[in-house]
Order: C-alpha cells, then sequence, then structure tokens
C-alpha cells in the first residue's frame, strides 16, 4: 500500500496517480495550474484510488456552482464503492454531507479529519476552504495556526500552509503578522497566487492603494495565469485603481481581465462587486450592466448560495431588470422554507441583502437604509472576505446619503460615463 507525500496510507492508488494526486494538491495550494484535471488523471490511471476521487469531489464541492455537483456525486459514488481506511471513510461522510447540503456538518467532519492529522494537506485545505465560504473568519486562521508545528520548511506545501495562515489572520485583523507570513510563503514559492492575494487583503484593508497598485504590478509575472483565481487578485488591483480615482483602468480590468472569454461563477460576483463600486463612486459602466445581467440570468433561481444571489442582485439591480429580481427573491424565500447550510444563511442574511439591493437599485434609499443597517454587523454569515462584504456597508452608507435627498432614478445622476 503506498502513501502520499506527507506519509498518509493511501488505498488503490499507483505511483503515476499519486503524482498527479499531488499535483492536483500542490495546484490547489497555490491556485496554480488546473487541479481538477490533476485530480482526474489521478482516478483515470488508479480508478481504485480512493483518495483520487476524494480530492475530485471535494473540488468540485468546495465552490460555488451547482453545476459542479454531478461530478462531486459520481466521484463520491464510485469512491464508496471502493474499500476505505478509516481516515477516508471520514472524508466520504464529510462529502455526502455536503451533497446533502449540510456544509456546517461537511465542515466539521472535515476538520476533524485535519485535526486528527495534522499533515493531511487535503484536509486542512478544504475545511479551510469552507471556513471562508460559511464565513468563520476564526476557524480560518486557528484552524491553520494548530497545524502549523507538525509542518517545516521543508514539507512539500509548507508555502501554502503558509498562503492560508496568511490570509486567516488578515481576516482577523492581524495584518502585521498577515503580512509577515505572507511574504514567507512567497519566498518558499514565488508564485504562490494565495500568498498574493493574502498580502492584497492587507493592502485594501489598511487603506494602502498606492503600494497595492504598485507591488501588485510589479509582480505580475509571478501572479498573472489563466483562471479565475488570477482573475480574482485582478479584481483586487482594479479595487486599488478605484481608490486612487482611477476609474478608467478599473473598468479597464473589468472588459480585458474579469469578463473576457466565458466567465465562470467566481468571475461574475467579481464582475458585478467591481461595477456596483464603480456605480457608487459615480462612474456609470453603461452597457456593461446589461450583459452581466444576462449572464447571471441562468441563475436567478439557482438559490444555492447565498453570496451568489446577492451578487447576482448586483447584476440585476444595475441593470434595472426586475423580471430577474422578482425571480431571484421569489427563489430565495422558497429556499428559506427548506433546511440545509444555505437556508440558514439566506434567512439571515442572504435575503434581506437582496432584498435592499433591489430596493436601492430602484431609487427606494430609505428602504434600502432601513434594510441594510443591521446587516453589517452579521454580514460574516454571508461567507466570503471582509473586502467582499464591506459592498454592503458601502451601499449602506450611499443609501443614507441619498434618502434625504428624496426618490432618484434608480442609482442618481453618474458624474461621468465610461463606455
Amino acid at each position: 500500500m503506498l502513501a502520499d507525500a506527507r506519509g498518509l496510507v493511501v488505498n488503490g492508488a499507483s505511483a503515476q496517480a499519486l503524482d498527479a494526486y499531488e499535483r492536483a494538491l500542490q495546484g490547489f495550494l497555490a491556485w496554480s495550474g488546473d487541479p481538477r484535471a490533476e485530480a482526474q488523471r489521478a482516478v483515470d490511471d488508479a480508478p481504485a484510488f480512493v483518495m483520487g476521487h476524494v480530492l475530485v469531489a471535494l473540488l468540485h464541492l468546495c465552490g460555488r456552482d451547482p453545476a459542479s455537483h454531478p461530478a462531486a456525486r459520481r466521484s463520491f459514488e464510485r469512491a464508496r464503492s471502493l474499500p476505505q481506511s478509516a481516515r477516508e471513510r471520514m472524508y466520504l461522510a464529510a462529502i455526502g454531507t455536503g451533497l446533502g447540503g449540510d456544509f456546517e456538518s461537511a465542515r466539521a467532519l472535515l476538520g476533524c479529519i485535519a485535526a486528527q492529522y495534522p499533515r493531511d494537506l487535503l484536509a486542512l485545505a478544504m475545511s479551510h476552504t469552507m471556513d471562508y465560504l460559511l464565513g468563520d473568519v476564526r476557524a480560518q486562521r486557528d484552524r491553520v495556526a494548530a497545524a502549523l508545528p507538525a509542518w517545516s520548511r521543508a514539507d512539500a506545501g509548507y508555502h501554502g500552509v503558509l498562503a492560508m495562515h496568511a490570509f486567516g489572520l488578515e481576516e482577523c485583523g492581524e495584518y502585521g503578522r498577515a503580512e509577515e507570513t505572507a511574504f514567507a510563503a512567497l519566498a518558499l514559492e514565488p508564485g504562490n497566487l494565495r500568498a498574493h492575494h493574502a498580502r492584497a487583503h492587507v493592502l485594501e484593508m489598511q487603506g494602502r492603494p498606492a503600494e497595492g497598485v504598485r507591488w501588485m504590478q510589479e509582480r505580475i509575472a509571478h501572479w498573472d495565469r489563466p483562471g479565475a483565481s488570477a482573475t480574482h487578485v485582478w479584481w483586487h488591483l482594479a479595487l486599488h485603481l478605484l481608490e486612487l480615482g482611477d476609474a478608467r483602468e478599473a473598468l479597464g480590468i473589468h472588459d480585458r481581465r474579469i469578463l473576457a472569454g466565458a466567465p465562470g461563477v467566481s468571475e461574475l460576483i467579481d464582475a458585478a462587486a467591481l461595477l456596483w463600486r464603480l456605480e457608487l463612486a459615480g462612474t456609470q459602466p453603461g452597457a456593461r450592466w446589461a450583459r452581466l445581467a444576462e449572464l447571471w440570468a441562468p441563475r436567478a433561481e439557482d438559490a444555492y448560495c447565498a453570496f451568489n444571489d446577492v451578487h447576482a442582485m448586483l447584476a440585476f439591480a444595475g441593470a434595472g431588470r426586475r423580471d430577474l429580481q422578482q425571480r431571484l427573491l421569489r427563489a430565495q424565500r422558497r429556499r428559506v422554507a427548506q433546511g440545509g447550510t444555505n437556508a440558514i444563511m439566506l434567512r439571515g442574511v442572504g435575503l434581506p441583502a437582496a432584498e435592499a439591493l433591489a430596493a436601492f437599485g430602484r431609487g427606494d434609499y430609505a428602504r434600502a437604509a432601513a434594510r441594510l443597517r443591521w446587516l453589517p454587523e452579521v454580514s460574516h454569515r454571508l461567507g466570503g472576505s471582509h473586502a467582499q462584504r464591506g459592498i454592503l456597508g458601502l451601499t449602506l452608507h450611499a443609501a443614507e446619503k441619498r434618502r434625504v435627498r428624496g426618490p432618484l432614478p434608480r442609482f442618481g445622476t453618474p458624474q461621468f460615463a465610461l463606455q
């Protein structure tokens, strides 16, 4: 029986399949390459490789796209039919629970594996990912911190552990330690996109946009690559530019980097958040809203992820698409009546946030402000990062300012338009 690079025994693997598995895992840690394709190569080479199927399933499950669930379920069913160790059975319990919609329990099970096996890089990375998706900032920091004593600089993947810890530190407001840890990760692996991302967050939260633009542009060769992760780092660069008043270049990033090609959910989220910020700052994105609303339209009734829904509503409100707004709100209300983690997230934050954004979009700033006032205090329940959820606070600030002026058409009169 073979073992992975950290000495954990795996069932059904071949040496070649293990190599592909490690490439997939390292790619996920550094946000590089194509981890899903590498994981699929692992199980194609060794169909009885349980952890290979587990990795495929988790890569499809731990995202925000319900379209990935069938692939996750196929891998789950295949792994479940194979001989398993106790550790592998814990993974399958977590995946099955997540496929059933209970992501809190899935996260807890993955966390148990990470606690019992602190060198299990997959359990650590996936539980950290779920901490982010569910908005548990302390767990993002503390879970990785608990595993760190089991790791050293000599271990493959240590740079990824440091990068995860850097992000958790940043989300907990420990900006100095976060920056130091991100630099340590980059010293080991200059191309670790997670570490670049963690420092981008530090620079954003500390209001250092000029430094952010300079540093990110200097290191562009290390972090710019195909894929949604690099696109998200471009989004952070656009935020820095917007803070410096360079709306034209921020829109250029939207057009050339974020919404180019065939965007997935991650790119649609970044596009909506950037256009809304631009609109709040007085720049009208023009026809971009209509295109973005059409791209979001097939997902209007998903009600799968509250975080997605809020960003879809940004697009629908920005485009003035009341039809799509109502479809989204009806789907959310139906889902709230059901069980599962997303129903809880919708009830607490997702639905009232979407209602507030719809009100803001139609110029009902008093209603938008009334719905938004209490949300920043509980917005972590939406998942995502402080920087991403900050859009609710920005919208509240704008609504409070505008409501005293009386009704205005949609966003009011922009300072200038960029086509």
